[in-house]
């Protein structure tokens, strides 16, 4: 779901990018407001989670890849703001570090991944846990069942997003021989392509990351979710003590030893084809059979560790380390995000 540099137009980016602008504001406003100042370098651990979450490729239909990016689980865990923050760094590291995504499109890639996909899997999530109640031995699993729901209701729509943006490219920018200067392929191409296999594979795949991890934090450091710190927020009871952290890091390590499996995946995901290869690349029934000139010709911009890779080291090593440094600069961030912020031991809620 990552869309690359030069498949979305510069002024299609820059539209995007704008219309992150007030969310970020908002988000970050809304962090400061409701998080205890000690809970803020902990957002880290969900960007971590969120970072390896798109690390683990997973054939679809088609022959294409696709991954869970996590969005719903932060929202989970920290709120859908902090989610929003949380998902955004992450795609700023894999753009910066790793080339996966677009520099110029990271408003875009932000506004599905960061925004759509958190905050509707969070709404959603809400509505079926309200729908649904619990009872005491029912336990969490109305909460389960939601987060399985809400998260593949989230990344449907963020997946549908994106196929519309990619969609209505050639639509909008074209030269006069109608060839696209852009992304190729139009609305009717983009949507079943990106919205089939999330519908059937990738959404599945998010559910079931989301739903393990909820699972395994809720029973290993339960006050790291977001209904306790709202729960916390709206009582007068003194604030909970803090929870056992060392299961929750030790996950984290588990994944990175495990991202490996990420590259048992063949194929390139849908839309991420490169320049060389577009031209040959047949969706939709035929090989387009000749290269954006946008694409081919268009900004780019030299990863430190373009795909993961590092120069003479094996290709699985390479994914290790490259989990490795993701997670530990997100861990990093997030810690100097919280220095400055105004955070307190308990905020009333207003």
């Amino acid at each position: 779901m990552h869309i690359p540099e030069n498949y979305l137009s510069p002024s299609s980016c820059a539209v995007m990018g704008a219309a992150m602008v007030p969310v970020w504001a908002h988000a970050v406003k809304k962090v400061n407001e409701e998080l205890p100042k000690e809970k803020i370098p902990l957002i880290g651990v969900g960007a971590a989670f969120s970072f390896l979450g798109m690390m683990f490729n997973v054939p679809l239909v088609g022959g294409t890849t696709g991954h869970a990016v996590g969005g719903t689980l932060i929202a989970l865990l920290f709120g859908p703001d902090a989610a929003c923050i949380a998902v955004s760094i992450a795609l700023l590291l894999q753009a910066v570090m790793f080339g996966d995504g677009g520099i110029l499109a990271f408003g875009a890639n932000c506004f599905n991944m960061a925004f759509v996909l958190p905050y509707v899997g969070y709404a959603v999530y809400r509505l079926i846990v309200k729908l649904l109640g619990g009872n005491e031995r029912a336990g969490n699993r109305h909460k389960y069942i939601a987060a399985a729901i809400g998260s593949y209701v989230g990344i449907n729509l963020a997946a549908l997003c994106a196929a519309i943006e990619f969609g209505l490219q050639p639509i909008l920018f074209h030269d006069a021989a109608g060839n696209a200067l852009y992304c190729p392929y139009d609305l009717t191409i983009a949507i079943p392509a990106m919205t089939i296999p999330h519908l059937l594979v990738a959404g599945v795949v998010e559910a079931v990351f989301t739903v393990a991890i909820y699972a395994f934090v809720m029973k290993t450091s339960p006050d790291l979710t977001y209904d306790a710190i709202r729960a916390e927020r709206l009582s007068d009871a003194p604030q909970q003590s803090r929870g056992n952290r060392v299961p929750v890091f030790a996950l984290i390590a588990v994944l990175i030893a495990a991202t490996p499996l990420g590259l048992l995946a063949t194929g390139t995901a849908w839309g991420e084809w490169g320049a060389e290869e577009i031209a040959e690349t047949s969706s939709g029934g035929a090989p387009l059979g000749y290269t954006p000139s946008g694409l081919e010709n268009g900004w780019s911009f030299d990863a430190f560790m373009p795909d993961y890779t590092m120069g003479g080291v094996s290709e699985v090593l390479a994914y290790i380390l490259s989990a490795v440094i993701g997670v530990a600069l997100l861990i990093i961030i997030f810690k100097l995000i919280s220095i400055p912020m105004k955070g307190r031991e308990k905020v009333n809620a207003s």
